[in-house]
C-alpha cells in the first residue's frame, strides 16, 4: 500500500500540539478511536511537529513516555482523566499551539484551561450508544450533555470528523457545518499472510462491549453451521463483555466453531482476518469502520448494517460488501457470500483496491491542514478552508497525494 513515511520540509514553523483522549492504543479498551489519534500523531511528529497526548493511566504503561516521537502523559483513570487533563492543561497552557479535544461521547471541556485554539475532533454520536451502556438516567445526562451542552459549549471552534455521516450528524446538533472537515482513517500496509482458510471462515474484529453486538453474529453462525459445512467464526478481540459473549456461544451450541481469540499481537491480527472468508461488522454504530477496511485490505468483503452510522460509508453495498437493514437480512447476506464464490471474490478484489486508496500519510497532511488553518484562523480572526503555501501537505512527502485527495 503507497503510505509513504512522512518527510519534514521545514518549509512552515512546526506546531506544538495537546491531544486530549481518553485512552492510547496500550490501554486494554483502546479501539479504533486511539487506533486513529496514535496513527495521525506519529505522522505529524515525524513531520516534525511536537504531539503531546494527554489520557487515562493503566497498568503497564508508564505515566510519561515517548514512542515514535509522540510523547504521552497518563493521568487518572476512566473517568478522573478529564479532570487530571484539564489540570495538566492548565499548568502548561501557554506551551501548545493548539489543541484537539477528542470527544468520545464525553467532551474534555478544554476551553476552560486554554486559551489556544481549540480543535474538535468526532468520530460519532453516541445518541443510540447511551442506553445500551448506562442505565436510563446516566443515559439521558450523557445525551444531553453531548447533543444540546457540547455544541453550544465549543461553538465556534473548528470540528474533524471522520466520515460524512458523522459530520451531518453534528450539522444535525447544531455544528456549523463550514467548521467540520472531514478527515477519513488511513489504512496500514497489511504485512504478508497465507491467505483464505480452506473452509469457511466467518470473523468479528473489535472490542468486546455491548455496543459492537458481537451476539448478532454468534446469532448468524447458529443459524449457518447447519447448512455451511466446516463453518468457523474467529472472534478478534477482548474486552469486559467477553465472558457474556463465550456463556451465549455456549447456549447457541457453537462453542464448538468459535474461536475467542482474545487480544493478539498485528501480525496475529491480520493473519486471522486474511484467513476469513467474511467479516462480519454488526455494530450499533461505528464513526468509519477501521475493522472494515483492514479486513478489505486483504480483499475480504464486509456484511453490516445500512443504520450504523459510518459503516454505510465504509462498505459500499453490492461492491465491497453487503450492507442491510436487520438481522434476517445479515444472515441471509452473509449465507450468499459463502455459498457465491464468484460474488465473494468479486467484492473482495473490489474491497482491497478500495483499501488501496485510504492512506494513514494523506490523512496526517489533511489533519495537519486543519490544525494550521485553526492557528492562522485564532491569529486573524479567520479560517482558509484552503492551505496556504507551505501548509503540511507541502511538508509531507506523500506519493499520489492529489489523487487521494480527488477520491475523498
Amino acid at each position: 500500500m503507497a503510505d509513504s513515511t512522512p518527510t519534514f520540509r521545514g518549509s512552515s514553523t512546526p506546531l506544538r500540539v495537546f491531544v486530549l483522549n481518553w485512552r492510547d492504543t496500550r490501554n486494554p479498551e483502546g479501539g479504533g478511536s486511539e487506533r486513529y489519534i496514535e496513527s495521525i500523531a506519529r505522522r505529524l511528529a515525524a513531520g516534525g511537529h511536537r504531539v503531546t497526548v494527554l489520557c487515562a493511566a493503566h497498568p503497564g504503561a508508564p505515566g510519561d513516555e515517548t514512542v515514535a516521537g509522540v510523547t504521552y502523559r497518563r493521568r487518572g483513570s476512566k473517568l478522573t482523566v478529564y479532570p487530571r487533563a484539564l489540570q495538566y492543561l492548565w499548568s502548561h497552557r501557554r506551551t501548545p499551539d493548539v489543541v484537539v479535544d477528542v470527544q468520545n461521547g464525553v467532551p474534555f471541556f478544554s476551553r476552560l484551561a486554554t486559551r489556544r485554539p481549540v480543535v474538535v475532533l468526532v468520530h460519532h454520536v453516541h445518541r443510540e450508544q447511551w442506553p445500551v451502556v448506562y442505565g436510563p438516567l446516566a443515559a439521558r445526562f450523557g445525551w444531553w450533555l453531548e447533543s444540546w451542552l457540547a455544541p453550544r459549549y465549543y461553538r465556534g471552534c473548528q470540528y474533524v470528523a471522520v466520515s460524512e455521516v458523522t459530520k451531518r450528524e453534528l450539522s444535525g446538533l447544531g455544528v456549523r457545518s463550514e467548521h467540520i472537515a472531514v478527515v477519513h482513517n488511513g489504512t496500514d500496509r497489511p504485512p504478508e499472510t497465507p491467505g483464505q482458510a480452506s473452509t469457511p471462515t466467518l470473523c468479528v474484529l473489535g472490542r468486546l462491549v455491548p455496543h459492537k453486538r458481537v451476539e448478532l453474529a454468534l446469532h448468524v453462525t447458529a443459524q449457518l453451521r447447519d447448512t455451511v459445512p466446516g463453518l468457523r467464526l474467529l472472534v478478534v478481540g477482548d474486552g469486559w463483555w467477553s465472558a457474556q459473549l463465550r456463556r451465549e456461544a455456549d447456549r447457541l451450541g457453537i462453542g464448538d466453531v468459535t474461536e475467542f481469540c482474545g487480544f493478539v499481537t498485528e501480525t496475529d491480527k491480520h493473519r486471522l482476518v486474511a484467513s476469513s472468508w467474511v467479516h462480519l461488522a454488526p455494530s450499533l454504530k461505528e464513526g468509519w469502520g477501521l475493522n472494515v477496511m483492514e479486513a478489505a485490505s486483504h480483499g475480504v468483503p464486509t456484511v453490516a448494517f445500512d443504520d450504523a452510522g459510518g459503516l454505510s460509508e465504509s462498505v459500499v453495498e453490492g461492491v465491497t460488501g453487503r450492507l442491510v437493514p436487520d438481522l434476517d437480512a445479515f444472515t441471509q447476506a452473509t449465507r450468499q457470500l459463502l455459498s457465491d464464490d464468484t460474488a465473494r471474490h468479486r467484492m473482495g478484489a473490489a474491497a482491497r483496491d478500495r483499501a488501496l486508496t485510504f492512506h494513514w500519510g494523506a490523512s496526517a497532511a489533511s489533519f495537519g491542514e486543519v490544525l494550521q488553518g485553526a492557528v492562522a484562523g485564532a491569529r486573524e480572526a479567520r479560517v482558509d478552508p484552503r492551505p496556504a503555501d507551505g501548509s503540511l501537505a507541502e511538508q509531507i512527502d506523500l506519493r499520489s497525494y492529489e489523487d487521494v485527495r480527488k477520491v475523498r
